[in-house]
């Protein structure tokens, strides 16, 4: 086995330098995703592939590359998005009643012909016939072509994974194309379509040669490994190595747009969002809780942007300005689902701008809030103008909308006429004035612009001294706030070289990877796997998260997990009543759904987290371990305080599945889960009530399970301070209901202090208690005072006695006997001692 091991690696690295010495010799690059261009659909990447000679010499075959392109022309039929209706409550109810429904249809066995492979026909077998032409010439254009076409399926071209490893894998031996390599150390990685197997040392090799080489994605894929630990120790200066290149590309491409620097539509978002996350609506983690819709159900919480934009028309042709530059706003911003709309954009934004200018002057009598309203529009055509926006570049149109919007100091407006005095577009250069604009943008109150924010710290980053770091420092931050690009660049640059504050590699990397990962048309092909999956292509999306998953993206890394899932129904139909639709083969690997959930658990999807401990727990793409899965479940009920992770302990501890069979604790985490989820009342309550059975049960029948008790009433043994704070603060409740208020007889001095109330609590207790002791040595005194001269008195009694006696007899002989009266018994109030009571007395009892 060593001698084996050892043969292997050398190969390897002989191939590694093979590649190096082809790379060394020819610069040529077939389909690199790195031109930065947007791709318009299917079939797009493989004409841009051929076409990127870039000047180099022609190949053997490059006529027949061209004739098989002008073929596939004719197959392409770009995508597009579909905006899609929301089909209200009732709409949605009713879909999935029906999806709920069993189908009760019958299906013959598969055919032999329709279980074979499709066959090429017309111009893509005309197309595919000239390429293998060229490729056994060595056409480096025609080999990456059939790779994508086998790989992609474009043209609806059959996929089959190991004939495209065989083309990459030809490519890259041939002059080590970095994009190829790339592609090989994709399969590698993940194992798609049982090409090869999955091996994570030679993806990390093939990854790195194609980096090395300059390819965007595979640094950052090469970035993103060294940075999470997958596949080697975690490094965070190779991962900064890596990532920084990316970054700087990124830079570069997004200050190359016109003034104020490229726009583009964020594509990255998370499929399994539109069903509510992961496990639905209510039960995930991501729209349960605190993360729940809270609107009401009329609301326009629930309504497409179709029917937001037909409502705001409708408002916008009653005169509504708000709605008018709402519309203007969506339409110059739009969306995933909403294409921009320029000329629309224009129209809604001049309509604003026109019931508040008039020829040239305000108009009278104005509606209020207009004049904000108006300027904000204003500031919106000046951009427009100043980028060439749906209109001709026109700087001198751009500044007379600016000063319009300069009426009420407009963020916008007046961030674009500070980029105009800093560039000198339309205007002399003037520093000073465009500093003043920039902080009118960045420090007013209702401004708080981030692009402002940013331009000025980069002018104080320019000054060098401590004091401009700082506030420079202070911008980049409150931009980074909105996400703005280049305030992540900036904070990256300073934290990795040290600049205004110490040097840190973990956070420098996690900005420069924000960076990398913002740039989503230069560094990914979101748009293209939207389209394929809103198009019900999930095999071509799924290719294409993929990519985007091993490159980072956490979206995308959620994204092919839920594809793969086998669990994402749990309906108990079966098979013969409920026939469902078969997944691909491509898509039935739940082994690589774990690997991805792993992945995205650990840049904080808990959702994810609770997904793995599903898979450890029923062993769903590895072998069952019962340990892993309670750890996921605590995990994520512990500092996430996931619903669906408190129940599935609660589960646990009710079946004794990997924990303690105890009723008690099950019915804790239901409740818990309970108390996080609101919306899981129903199962929770279900569970509850045969909760309940069981127990009741197994303390009829002295089991050993630990039955459900009621939780004890805390006890509290008061000390003698505690007892007197309560005492007082008993009082205090009395004496606050209204009978004696300070502040009617507020006698206090002229000039004095609030006295004891201002005093701390411990040296109030303290005195107290001093009082309190001082006064029982006191009573202690007092009480022998009057014994002492009690018994005086009874001594000077007794002396007297016999006299008054005698006395008594002489004056009563004859007379009858008057009844004698009972005399108070001597000492006081307080007992004698002697009396049995004297003892509970000197021991405290007073009162008792």
């Amino acid at each position: 086995m060593i001698m084996k091991r050892d043969l292997l690696w050398l190969f390897l690295l002989l191939q590694g330098l093979a590649f190096c010495h082809a790379a060394a010799q020819t610069k040529q690059k077939v389909l690199t995703t790195d031109s930065g261009k947007d791709h318009k659909g299917d079939g797009f990447r493989a004409e841009v592939a051929a076409s990127h000679h870039g000047g180099q010499s022609v190949q053997p075959g490059a006529d027949l590359v061209d004739s098989a392109l002008g073929e596939l022309r004719k197959l392409y039929i770009p995508l597009h998005h579909r905006i899609r209706r929301s089909n209200g409550i009732l709409g949605t109810a009713l879909n999935l009643a029906l999806k709920a429904l069993p189908r009760l249809s019958l299906t013959a066995p598969p055919t032999p012909e329709t279980t074979s492979k499709p066959t090429l026909s017309g111009p893509l077998l005309h197309a595919t016939g000239l390429l293998e032409e060229a490729a056994r010439k060595n056409n480096s254009d025609a080999l990456y072509l059939l790779a994508e076409l086998n790989y992609y399926g474009n043209y609806s071209h059959p996929r089959h994974m190991k004939t495209a490893f065989d083309y990459y894998q030809k490519l890259a031996t041939l002059n080590g194309n970095s994009s190829a390599m790339y592609m090989i150390g994709l399969m590698h990685s993940t194992g798609v379509g049982d090409a090869v197997e999955r091996d994570q040392a030679r993806a990390l090799l093939y990854y790195t040669f194609a980096a090395d080489q300059g390819h965007t994605r595979a640094e950052m894929t090469v970035a993103h490994r060294h940075h999470a630990g997958i596949g080697v120790p975690k490094n965070c200066h190779a991962a900064v190595k890596y990532y920084k290149p990316v970054a700087d590309k990124a830079i570069a491409w997004y200050r190359s747009g016109p003034p104020g620097g490229m726009s583009w539509i964020a594509q990255a978002y998370k499929i399994s969002d539109e069903l509510g996350g992961v496990y639905g609506e209510g039960a995930s983690f991501s729209s349960a809780g605190h993360n729940a819709l809270k609107a009401h159900p009329n609301s326009d919480a629930y309504a497409s942007i179709e029917d937001i934009i037909e409502y705001l028309d409708l408002m916008s042709q009653k005169g509504d300005f708000k709605a008018s530059f709402n519309l203007g706003r969506i339409y110059y911003d739009g969306q995933r689902m909403l294409p921009r709309n320029l000329e629309l954009a224009r129209h809604y934004f001049h309509k604003v701008t026109k019931l508040f200018w008039k020829n040239g002057r305000i108009v009278d009598n104005y509606k209020p809030g207009l004049d904000k309203t108006a300027c904000k529009a204003a500031g919106y055509l000046g951009r427009m103008y100043l980028r060439g926006e749906g209109v001709e570049q026109n700087f001198e149109r751009a500044l007379f909308w600016f000063e319009r919007g300069m009426t009420h100091s407009d963020p916008q407006s007046a961030y674009g006429q500070a980029l105009m005095l800093l560039n000198g577009y339309g205007v002399a250069k003037n520093v000073g004035a465009a500093i003043e604009r920039l902080k009118v943008a960045a420090d007013s109150r209702d401004a708080d612009y981030a692009p402002a924010q940013v331009q000025l710290g980069a002018l104080y980053l320019d000054q060098g001294n401590d004091e401009d770091l700082v506030a420079a420092s202070s911008y980049f931050e409150m931009a980074a706030r909105y996400g703005n690009m280049e305030a992540f660049y900036y904070l990256a640059e300073m934290q990795y070289h040290g600049l205004g504050r110490e040097k840190s590699c973990s956070t420098a990397a996690s900005f420069y990877k924000t960076v990398a990962e913002k740039a989503e048309p230069l560094v990914s092909s979101w748009t293209e796997a939207n389209l394929a999956y809103e198009a019900n292509d999930k095999e071509l999306a799924f290719l294409e998260y993929v990519g985007m998953a091993e490159q980072g993206y956490e979206k995308a890394q959620s994204n092919v997990a839920f594809l793969v899932d086998p669990e994402q129904s749990k309906m108990p139909w079966p098979e013969w009543l409920y026939q469902s639709a078969k997944k691909p083969a491509l898509l039935q690997n739940s082994a690589l759904g774990l690997i991805y959930w792993t992945r995205s658990a650990k840049q904080g999807n808990i959702d994810a987290l609770v997904k793995m401990g599903d898979y450890y727990l029923d062993g769903i793409g590895t072998n069952v371990d019962i340990d892993k899965a309670v750890q996921c479940y605590t995990s994520a009920s512990e500092y996430h305080q996931s619903a669906q992770a408190l129940y599935n302990l609660g589960w646990m501890h009710e079946h004794g599945v990997g924990l303690n069979q105890d009723y008690h604790l099950a019915k804790r985490f239901y409740d818990s889960a309970l108390e996080t989820n609101e919306e899981a009342y129903l199962p929770v309550a279900l569970s509850l009530l045969k909760l309940r059975a069981k127990s009741a049960w197994n303390t009829l029948t002295n089991g050993r399970i630990n039955s459900i008790q009621d939780e004890p009433v805390p006890k509290k043994d008061w000390s003698l301070s505690e007892w007197i704070a309560n005492f007082l603060q008993d009082d205090r409740v009395y004496y606050d209901d209204g009978l004696y208020d300070d502040e009617l007889y507020d006698d206090g001095m002229p000039g004095g202090d609030s006295g004891i109330s201002e005093m701390d609590d411990g040296i109030f207790e303290s005195l107290l208690i001093v009082g309190l002791a001082a006064a029982l040595v006191f009573l202690v005194l007092y009480r022998q005072q009057r014994q002492v001269a009690a018994r005086r008195r009874e001594e000077r009694e007794e002396g007297h006695q016999p006299q008054n006696q005698n006395q008594n007899q002489n004056q009563g002989q004859g007379q009858e006997q008057a009844p004698q009266q009972q005399q108070p018994p001597q000492g006081g109030f307080f007992p004698q001692p002697g009396d049995p009571d004297f003892g509970q007395w000197a021991a405290g009892g007073v009162g008792h």
